[in-house]
């Protein structure tokens, strides 16, 4: 199950080419809540979470591949529901 790494590679790049972007200062506050984001996407816990739930959804089809990084990142950061 090593996709969810290359997700999480992936979502880091945008975010940072997004964090390049933020110069004003009322956008600092914005640029520091991504960082902190993407420390949290750097974690080992979050691997190791992401990783124990790709096997677990990918096993009872409960998830897709593609949407399971989005899914866990906004269960971490409560992101709201559809």
């Amino acid at each position: 199950f090593s996709f969810h790494f290359l997700d999480t590679d992936r979502a880091l790049v945008l975010l940072e080419e997004y964090c390049k972007k933020l110069r004003k200062p009322e956008e600092q506050q914005l640029k520091k809540a991504i960082r902190k984001v993407m420390g949290i996407f750097k974690s080992s816990l979050f691997q190791a979470l992401l990783g124990s739930l790709t096997e677990k959804a990918t096993r009872r089809g409960t998830i897709t591949q593609s949407s399971l990084t989005a899914s866990v990142a906004c269960d971490v950061l409560g992101c709201p529901k559809d």
